[in-house]
């Protein structure tokens, strides 16, 4: 079977299982933001928070509370790896550094899970297992419960609240994340993951040298890790690593949970507004988008369009051969598509036009299907823009699922939109202009300048995903995209908040004659063609001076 057949069977089987699941998680999930009754586990972590869960919050109240957890949880994470030699499990490792401690904390807490150093030789297990793989959980919960809370604002008339964050992060993490993760990790298990607490193993190598190979749970973090998209490897080469990433079906089993909750929650959307079709829509959005950029991805991977890759007949340079060019570039677009940022090969090794297709997904906004929660919330933002500009366009009435889109509503989403491209081209520019940056630069040329345009990309899109060429374990790195990591998750949060507020306090409008149709195809497109065209013109200039003077070159 040829690369290209074995790839396209790679691609369509993964589509046919998300279409099977699409539908009962998407309405599972509906089922647990929508119940309004408590389990006694529930009730019990509600006691011990001291919150009261049938009190429901407004926006302004709903925003505290997630950044309130988000602050508490960076201190917690940061604590535990200062304090790592004093704890147990800690395989005789030293505390992390300081500026490295506050990076990671930062990084796993916005669903980020940049990672400025080697997991395997820099954190004990129970700093793993209670720091890092928790904010897994609970950072992707949180993604989850933003996007129900915009929900409820389009959902909800005349009301003041929308919803219980404390909530519906207990539930976000106890009914949908728990369970689907302790049955993924029994399949990571019996597919080759390791899981243990073992020492490190000292090993002598084949050049007659001596290797030190770390065990762990690893399967319980992998699982999570991909299913919460959020990236961060337990060992330095991620999901490359055998013990992340054993065959070519873990592997097919690992972009199956990155796409797995993203492409369920428009069902939930369009069961919560109560319009099933809109869900569609949204779906079908982000499934146009997706399908083009894997399809894109693959095609210049599999046309090795270099001048070493041409030579040599095909890019495997920094691919697995367990997983050859096609299942590593599908891989590549799964996890910048959504904010996963995993990889199991080097993405700054790809062709000049492949190695650009996973910044551009990033650049997107990884609406497509984006993150746990945020691509949704994202979407969303973006369903609302196009709703204003097809009225500015063609005079159609600026509303979206009975809610009128004014000026607050535009600002917001205006303002949510602004938030990344500002962080991501005036953080580019700094490093390029400042020593402290520039030392960091293993490559001159179009390629360094990619290198360092992706590196903020990754941190302000909360990927975490990076072009190995640039050294970022520095103070000034750690610092500089620590920040991005922040702005870039907490800045949108709130906007989606207000948004919310603002659309729950609103009463319904009839359709109209004016009124545009959201659910049918051509609204799709519009949608389409209004996030490629906002991406077009806001990175074009930067993208020219990258990968695309690479690949012209």
């Amino acid at each position: 079977m040829s690369t290209t057949a074995a790839g396209i069977i790679f691609v369509a089987s993964l589509v046919i299982a998300l279409a099977l699941t699409h539908k009962p998680l998407g309405d599972h999930m509906y089922r647990v933001y929508s119940g309004v009754r408590h389990s006694a586990v529930e009730r019990g972590i509600y006691r011990l928070l001291g919150v009261r869960p049938d009190a429901e919050q407004r926006w302004g109240v709903y925003a505290r509370s997630v950044l309130a957890f988000s602050v508490v949880s960076v201190l917690f994470v940061y604590g535990m790896q200062r304090l790592q030699d004093k704890l147990w499990l800690s395989l005789g490792f030293d505390p992390v550094p300081d500026h490295v401690a506050w990076n990671t904390a930062i990084s796993f807490v916005t669903n980020t899970n940049w990672q400025a150093y080697s997991g395997e030789s820099t954190m004990g297990h129970l700093v793993q297992m209670a720091a890092l793989a928790v904010q897994n959980f609970v950072s992707a919960s949180v993604g989850m419960a933003v996007a129900i809370a915009l929900v409820r604002g389009f959902a909800r008339n005349r009301a003041d609240t929308i919803g219980n964050f404390w909530v519906d992060l207990v539930r976000g993490t106890v009914r949908i994340l728990l369970p689907i993760a302790f049955v993924g990790a029994l399949v990571l298990v019996a597919g080759g993951l390791v899981q243990n607490f073992a020492s490190p193993h000292e090993l002598s190598t084949l050049t007659g040298g001596t290797q030190s190979i770390t065990g762990g749970p690893v399967a319980s973090q992998e699982v999570i890790k991909e299913l919460g998209t959020n990236g961060g490897g337990f060992y330095n080469t991620n999901s490359a690593h055998p013990f992340e990433n054993a065959t070519g079906w873990t592997n097919w089993f690992e972009i199956f949970l990155i796409l797995l909750i993203p492409f369920a929650m428009p069902r939930t959307f369009g069961k919560m507004v109560g319009q099933v079709r809109q869900g569609h829509a949204i779906l079908a959005v982000m499934a146009t988008i997706a399908i083009a950029s894997v399809v894109l991805t693959n095609v210049f991977e599999l046309s090795a369009d270099a001048t070493v890759p041409q030579a040599a007949g095909s890019a495997m340079e920094g691919k697995d051969v367990r997983f050859g060019v096609s299942n590593s570039a599908t891989f590549a677009a799964a996890t910048t598509l959504t904010s996963t940022g995993a990889v199991n090969s080097f993405h700054d090794s790809y062709t000049p036009l492949g190695g650009m297709m996973p910044l551009f997904n990033m650049m997107l906004g990884e609406v497509a299907p984006g993150g746990v929660g945020a691509g949704l919330y994202g979407m969303l933002v973006l369903a609302v823009i196009t709703v204003f500009v097809a009225g500015l366009m063609v005079g159609r009435t600026p509303e979206y699922l009975g809610k009128k889109i004014g000026a607050r509503e535009i600002k917001l989403a205006s303002m949510y939109f602004l938030v990344t491209p500002i962080l991501v081209l005036v953080g580019t520019a700094v490093a390029m202009g400042n020593e402290a940056g520039l030392a960091a630069m293993l490559n001159g040329g179009p390629h360094g300048f990619s290198e360092i345009l992706y590196a903020f990309t990754s941190a302000s899109n909360n990927n975490g995903s990076a072009f190995g060429g640039v050294t970022v374990n520095t103070p000034w790195y750690d610092v500089a995209l620590g920040l991005c990591m922040v702005l870039g998750r907490f800045l949108p949060i709130i906007f989606v908040l207000a948004l919310a507020g603002s659309l729950v306090r609103q009463a319904p409008v009839p359709e109209s004659a004016g009124t545009l149709p959201t659910h049918r195809p051509q609204f799709v497109g519009m949608v389409v063609g209004v996030t490629i065209i906002l991406v077009a013109l806001t990175f074009l200039p930067a993208l020219a001076l990258g990968p695309l003077a690479e690949g012209i070159s």
